[in-house]
């Protein structure tokens, strides 16, 4: 398996650790009752729980163009230096992120998203050049 599919592995692990951690947070908030009910009254979440939440959706923007770009890598053949770095590169910063996001740390959680967002843009390139 290419380093780039294993970089998706990789990506839809985090995906689940996203989640995990945004629903867990949130549960430890507001409680068991409001979480296995029906929800009617629409409580949001604060503080890390806030954080964590928003940190996945920001995941959630990104991830399905990974998706895509690592199979028209892989779906053309394409793979090279540019995608194998992009990969490595985007998993890398999205890891980073997410503690950085949940801790409220505001240039380093920046710098990790622009170093994810150029690797998603590297691996789109490779399908081009």
């Amino acid at each position: 398996m290419s380093v780039e599919l294993w970089c998706l592995f990789g990506a839809m692990v985090l995906g689940l650790v996203h989640l995990s951690a945004a629903s867990f947070t949130f549960k430890a908030q507001v409680g068991n009752r409001y979480t296995v009910g029906a929800r009617d009254e629409e409580l949001k979440p604060t503080g890390v729980a806030a954080r964590l939440d928003r940190a996945q959706r920001n995941f959630l923007e990104t991830f399905p163009i990974f998706v895509a770009a690592v199979l028209m890598v892989e779906h053309l053949d394409a793979a090279g230096v540019l995608s194998f770095w992009g990969a490595t590169i985007y998993l890398c910063g999205r890891v980073i992120f997410l503690p950085l996001y949940a801790a409220g740390v505001p240039w380093l959680r920046t710098f990790s998203w622009n170093a994810a967002t150029l690797g998603l843009v590297l691996v789109m390139a490779e399908i081009v050049v």
